[in-house]
């Protein structure tokens, strides 16, 4: 009987390939899920300082999501943050942009997180 050498799961190329796939997933995943986890914390802050607005003053927001953000690493200024009161409203806008830096390729990553929120 003449077996052919593919079947006997001799294949090196597939498993190769298999193995840079991995890695490479790996690598993204890598990146990418503490900037995730960092902008989620940030978005909690924005929502929550947006729910909390009756009781504190616009300076004490802007204070708190700017020491958020500098204890999560993220480069938001004064200028990335909007607050907005009027007619019962209160609008926070945080607007940054974060590079990821892969081997050959720089993502840029826009974020925008928003809450509006009625003042009580």
């Amino acid at each position: 009987m003449v077996r052919n050498r593919h079947e006997r799961g001799e294949g090196q190329l597939g498993c190769l390939i298999g193995l840079v796939l991995l890695l490479a997933a790996g690598l993204v995943a890598y990146k990418v899920i503490p900037i995730k986890v960092k902008a989620a914390e940030m978005r909690d802050v924005v929502i929550d300082e947006a729910r909390s607005a009756g009781q504190n003053r616009d300076p004490q927001i802007m204070k708190a999501i700017l020491n958020r953000a500098k204890h999560l690493e993220l480069p938001v200024t004064e200028d990335n943050v909007s607050i907005v009161r009027g007619s019962g409203m209160i609008r926070i806008d945080v607007k940054y942009t974060l590079e990821v830096d892969f081997p050959g390729y720089t993502y840029v990553w826009n974020f925008h997180h928003k809450a509006e929120n009625p003042l009580f």
